[in-house]
Parts: C-alpha cells; sequence; structure tokens
C-alpha cells in the first residue's frame, strides 16, 4: 500500500475525530478554513520527489511513521533544570514556553509590553484579540500551494501571540521556546507576530528536543511589518537526533518597514524551511541569513521566496551550509521582480563547505525579472578547505583537527556577526563550537 496514501488518510481521520469530540468549533470564522485547509490538504497529500518543490527531498519516511496528535501535555511540566538549562535569554526576557506545541503558562515568565502590546497563547488571543487573529490568522502563509501550511491550519489550536502597539519600542527580545517532550509526537504551533505602525520588536523561536526519539514539528509563523515597523527575528532549530522540523515562515512587509530574520539548524533528521518574504508597501526592506551545520545522514533543506511586488525595495540573502559525513542540503532561492517593482535592489549569496566526500549539495539561486529598472545579483558556490590555508595553520603548529575547526568557524562566522543581539550570538558560537568539538573528538577516536 502507497505509505503516502497512508499518511494522509490517517492526518484527515484525526481531523474528523477532533471535529466529533468538537475541538475545532472554535473562534466560529476559522471552522470553515479548517475545513478549507484539510480538503487541500487531503487534495494533495504530502509531497513525493516528483515535485519539483520537493525534488531532492525525499519525504517517505515522514510519511510512513504514524505520529500521534499532541495532547495538553503541560500537566506532566517540566524539571526547573531543564528549563534553566534550555533558557537562552536573561531573566528579563520575556518568554513563552510550549510543551509540544502546547502553551505553558507555569513554565512561561511573562513581562508587559510596552504601549499595550501583548503577548501570549494564541489559543488565549483568539477569544481576547478575536478581530486582530481574524485580520491576519492564515491570510499570508499560502497554505492553500503549501500542504505543510494547509495541515497546520487545519489543526491550529495554539501557539504564540506577539502584537507591538503603534509607536511602541521592545526593550528586549521576546523568546519563544517550544520543547519536544515526547516521542511519535506532531506538534503543530501557529504562531502570529504583527508589529503596529513605526513599533519595533525582536522575537526568538528556539525549537528543542528532550528526545532523541523520533516526533514531528510542523509549524507556521504569520508575520506582519506595519508601516515604518522594524521587526528582528531569529529561528534556532535544535531538535532530536531523530527529530523532523517543517516550519513555513511568512513575512509581509508595509511601507517603509525593515525586516531581518536568522535562521540557524543544528539538529533534527531532517529539517526544512519554507520561507517567503512579500514587500506589500515601497521603501521597506529585508535581510534574510542562515546557517546549517549538519552531519551524519542529515538532511536540511532551505526554499527561500522573496517577492519584490512594489517598487523601491531592496533585500539581501546570505545563507551558509557546513556539512560532514554523509549529510545532504538543499537550498533554492527565488527572487521575483514583478514588472512595476522598479528601483527593486536584490541580492542573493548561497555557500556550502564540504567537510567529506560522503555529503550531497542541490543548491539552486533563481531570479525572475519583469522590470528594466532594477539591480538584482545572485551567487552560489561550494567547496573544500584550502590546502594553502590548513598548511599555513599547521605550520604555526596547530595539529590537523584543530586547523581544520578554526577554518571552519571562520566560514560560519559571517553569518553569526550578522546577529545583533548579543546572547543569541553566543548560544551560536557556543552550539557552533560544540559541533566543531564533536567532530574533532571522533576524527582523534
Amino acid at each position: 500500500m502507497d505509505t503516502v496514501v497512508t499518511a494522509k488518510d490517517r492526518y484527515v481521520a484525526e481531523f474528523e475525530a477532533l471535529e466529533r469530540q468538537g475541538a475545532l468549533e472554535s473562534p466560529s470564522w476559522l471552522v470553515p478554513v479548517r475545513r478549507t485547509a484539510i480538503s487541500r490538504f487531503a487534495e494533495r497529500g504530502f509531497p513525493t520527489t516528483r515535485d519539483e518543490d520537493w525534488r531532492y527531498t525525499n519525504l517517505a519516511a515522514l510519511a510512513a511513521t504514524p505520529f500521534r496528535p499532541a495532547g495538553d501535555t503541560v500537566a506532566a511540566g517540566l524539571p526547573a533544570e531543564a528549563l534553566e538549562r534550555l533558557g537562552l535569554g536573561g531573566t528579563d526576557w520575556p518568554r513563552l514556553v510550549f510543551l509540544d506545541g502546547w502553551y505553558s503558562a507555569k513554565h512561561s515568565s511573562m513581562r508587559p509590553l510596552p504601549g499595550g502590546g501583548r503577548v501570549g497563547s494564541l489559543a488565549e488571543a483568539m477569544i481576547t484579540d478575536g478581530e486582530l487573529v481574524e485580520r491576519h490568522l492564515a491570510r499570508h502563509a499560502a497554505w492553500d500551494a503549501n500542504v505543510f501550511a494547509a495541515l497546520n491550519t487545519a489543526f491550529v489550536q495554539d501557539g504564540a501571540f506577539v502584537y507591538l502597539a503603534p509607536e511602541a519600542r521592545g526593550e528586549v527580545p521576546i523568546e519563544l521556546l517550544f520543547v519536544a517532550s515526547s516521542p511519535g509526537v506532531l506538534a503543530q504551533p501557529r504562531n502570529m507576530i504583527v508589529a503596529g505602525p513605526h513599533s519595533r520588536v525582536t522575537v526568538v523561536e528556539r525549537y528543542v528536543g528532550l528526545t532523541d526519539e523520533a516526533y514531528f514539528t510542523n509549524v507556521v509563523t504569520e508575520i506582519v511589518a506595519g508601516p515604518g515597523s522594524a521587526i528582528d527575528h531569529y529561528a534556532l532549530q535544535e531538535q532530536g537526533a531523530d527529530a523532523f522540523h517543517v516550519a513555513t515562515i511568512h513575512a509581509t512587509l508595509e511601507r517603509d518597514s525593515a525586516f531581518s530574520t536568522c535562521g540557524a539548524s543544528f539538529g533534527g533528521r531532517l529539517g526544512r524551511t519554507t520561507l517567503t518574504l512579500k514587500f506589500g508597501g515601497e521603501g521597506a526592506r529585508g535581510a534574510l541569513s542562515g546557517l546549517y551545520v549538519v552531519g551524519g545522514h542529515q538532511h536540511v533543506d532551505n526554499h527561500v521566496t522573496v517577492d519584490h511586488a512594489v517598487p523601491h525595495c531592496a533585500s539581501q540573502q546570505l545563507y551558509k551550509g557546513v556539512l560532514d559525513g554523509h549529510a545532504r542540503a538543499v537550498f533554492n532561492g527565488r527572487i521575483i521582480v514583478r514588472p512595476h517593482a522598479q528601483k527593486t535592489d536584490a541580492n542573493q549569496t548561497n555557500k556550502h563547505l564540504l567537510l567529506s566526500d560522503g555529503v550531497e549539495v542541490d543548491s539552486k539561486p533563481q531570479l525572475e525579472i519583469f522590470a528594466d529598472d532594477v539591480k538584482c545579483t545572485h551567487g552560489a558556490a561550494e567547496g573544500q578547505l584550502a590546502p594553502e590555508a590548513l598548511f599555513y595553520l599547521k605550520s604555526r603548529g596547530l595539529g590537523e583537527e584543530t586547523a581544520r575547526a578554526l577554518l571552519t568557524y571562520g566560514f560560519a562566522r559571517e553569518v553569526v556577526e550578522r546577529v545583533a543581539v548579543e546572547p543569541i550570538q553566543a548560544y551560536l558560537d557556543r552550539t557552533l563550537m560544540a559541533r566543531l568539538h564533536r567532530r574533532r573528538a571522533t576524527e582523534e577516536s
């Protein structure tokens, strides 16, 4: 029997069971959206390598695994020492903690946002901020074309809600910590980040696992940058060794807004991020960067689309990958310049460092330009450590593996240096060095 068809039927049956239990009845305006989304998922099912966007990413193992929807596991709790160990920022950061996709108030530490802004559970916001949620939820991420976004939309119940009032300035980052605590579970958090006109906010999404057994996280984050606002966004993925992580991020930029995002991927068996940046107002700016460090048989896939739909906007992309063992990386970067989007300035860079002969990279930069007064560039490169650089360091007394680790760190450092928040930059430094240390220890054993 076809495992893809079996997986599709299983998720549809679980949706119907939740409907019968009344778990998907509110809010009322979302009911038809959920039903349309599950119909869309049922129509298409999980992608296969015959689908162009999934040509290099095989989902057979994901489709064949019978994950169960995450129930409310908050009651099980999280040890205090584990929460302290997972903490990223200072004690003054507002932190929302989610266990298997469900908000845990007792593990979270809330701080009031300036100017009447609000941060909390999306499930609660559907009640307290229903008009705002209805205006944006499922209105940006293209769940009609993205089956994982459709699956998330069908089951949407909880996630993070962040709203910055006009003119408000978030003084410290807001940390969203998603903890996978149970093997065999499917968690589908839905996040909404809305910045009012001329506000500023920094949001950190961090995904970690307490188990190395298989589980599945399917997350969708919708971001709206109002006129003149600024959003700095980070997505840090450090899932368990056998985990599947699929993320859909959609950011809509209005006039004169600024948006930056940095994604870092270290964990998981298979990780896929579909990131879309859409310019909806003139004068907006977007900066996208990513770092992925994978080894063994890990598979990482980044699909990035930057849609210049209006004139006088600028975008920059820098993605770097470090691969070892038999790891595989996929990068598809697409820049669209619409016919009326004159004075567009867009560039894209993707580089890979290959540390072993068993790795594989598929990089596909795309420029689709339909305007004539633009400046657009792209570049992709892959290679190994330069022998002359290795020779130079070894001639200064460094051992082979120490020299390789130092050069690898230097390659990745270009992305890390773009991080403006010191605790996040320090986290990336520590995690990167830990990965390089493990590789060195493996080589020497």
